[in-house]
């Protein structure tokens, strides 16, 4: 019974895949587990040390931030193997946040010092270094699985790598609604260590599948430069869909996300209660993103197909949009986050990763990181521009969804050419390069 039941659900599986597929999720549990105890810290600490009306500037400056950034991530691709990108990546991260876990403690520029303002470098710094870590990480991570796969293969074994991704990003929360227990330098610090072991377990996913691994010998001999991909980026139009799929629904849920973080700014006195508050709509978020993926992702692609789960994503956000105009509160707020951030999650991401498989590696790692890195931050900084241009959070509840439900009708669209789009590339056998 239960091998019928994991057929319909799931797909078969070969026992390699199996245990590929298992290792991955293992792996992206680290990397997502940790990231969203980092999301309720990036906030706590913020409010409490910057101010919360400094946000939507915070967003903003994390593009500037990550302009170089893809610079040099796209410039260590050619320089590197894909594997050692985790080792060198994760080696400065969780060194970062050890420093800052030894910061939070110091008497003036740490915690201790309830008096917010601008000035204090700390909040900017914690903000923006978790911005570029889940930014970074995230796309790598998805770069490196799409190289080694196949889209058969895929449609059946990324819902279990995103699996394994909500159970991490339940525990992340999960820790970060004991911030008053364990205290915020404690919480920083289990976040160093988080980071640390990603690079064990890639090391040991190459061991086992040494396939996986990218050697010196096929590396290209000549570099591509760094601005290859976003040359490719808007040369093809395949690309830029992807772009479109990746980034607009961002646009939606910053303007969303922000509202309900000042309302909770306003509920809460200090970090900690902001920080337990936002791990307990992690885990709700998470929760059924996990209980979507476990047993709806990988049914809703094989029974029917891509393009429709693609166009399903902007019908649903339509709708909750829809509901938050009608009935604007906290609450609806709450949930309305919840099911964005979980339905993308758990199909939304999946469904935009099997479309970089009929690529080229430059479009895999270099364009994929132009559109993750760069174009999500833009998209953010897009949403906050918009939170930036209303003095009250009801007008901008009103005109937001307004403008929210506009964005919507764009994207689904794109979806439906994406999907459309990618079907004829698989069956042709065709590389977009």
């Amino acid at each position: 019974m239960f091998d019928k039941i994991k057929k319909a659900l799931w797909g078969e599986l070969s026992s390699e895949d199996q245990k590929r597929f298992a290792l991955l999720s293992l792996t992206f549990l680290f990397i997502i587990g940790t990231y969203w105890l980092m999301r309720p810290l990036k906030d706590g600490i913020f409010f409490k040390v910057v101010g919360g009306e400094w946000q939507p500037l915070a967003k903003i400056l994390s593009v500037c931030v990550l302009v170089p950034l893809v610079f040099f991530y796209s410039k260590l691709v050619d320089l590197v193997e894909k594997q050692k990108l985790f080792y060198i990546i994760c080696s400065f991260f969780s060194i970062f946040f050890i420093g800052v876990s030894f910061a939070l403690q110091h008497p003036s520029i740490g915690l201790a010092n309830t008096v917010t303002s601008p000035d204090r470098l700390l909040g900017w710094f914690v903000y923006l270094g978790i911005e570029s870590f889940g930014t970074l990480m995230v796309a790598l991570f998805w770069s490196f699985v799409i190289s080694s796969s196949e889209t058969d293969s895929a449609k059946k074994g990324y819902p279990l790598i995103i699996a394994g991704a909500q159970i991490g990003s339940l525990l992340g929360p999960t820790i970060a609604t004991q911030a008053e227990s364990l205290g915020m330098s404690t919480l920083t610090f289990i976040v160093a260590g988080g980071i640390a072991i990603v690079p064990f377990l890639v090391k040991y996913f190459i061991t086992v599948f040494p396939s996986a691994a990218e050697k010196k010998s096929e590396k290209s001999t000549k570099s591509t430069g760094m601005i290859e991909g976003l040359k490719l980026l808007l040369s093809r139009k395949y690309l830029l869909g992807i772009l479109g799929v990746a980034t607009l629904y961002e646009v939606i849920g910053t303007i969303l996300d922000y509202q309900m973080k000042m309302i909770a700014n306003q509920e809460y006195a200090d970090a900690a209660g902001v920080t337990k508050f936002l791990g307990f709509f992690g885990q709700a978020t998470n929760g059924l993103a996990l209980v979507f993926a476990l047993v709806g992702t990988s049914f809703l692609i094989r029974r029917y197909g891509l393009t429709f789960c693609l166009v399903a994503f902007p019908v649903a956000v339509g709708l909750v949009v829809g509901n938050v105009l009608i009935f604007p509160s906290l609450w609806v707020l709450f949930i309305a986050m919840v099911a964005i951030k979980g339905l993308s999650y758990a199909l939304n991401n999946p469904c935009k990763e099997i479309m970089y498989i009929p690529t080229s590696k430059d479009a895999k790692f270099k364009a994929k990181g132009w559109i993750d890195m760069f174009g999500g931050r833009t998209a953010k900084a897009t949403g906050s521009g918009i939170n930036f241009m209303f003095t009250s959070l009801s007008a901008l509840l009103f005109y937001g969804s307004i403008l929210s439900l506009g964005i919507v009708v764009v994207w689904g669209f794109i979806a439906l050419y994406l999907g459309r789009e990618n079907k004829k590339l698989v069956e042709a056998g065709t590389i977009v390069s």
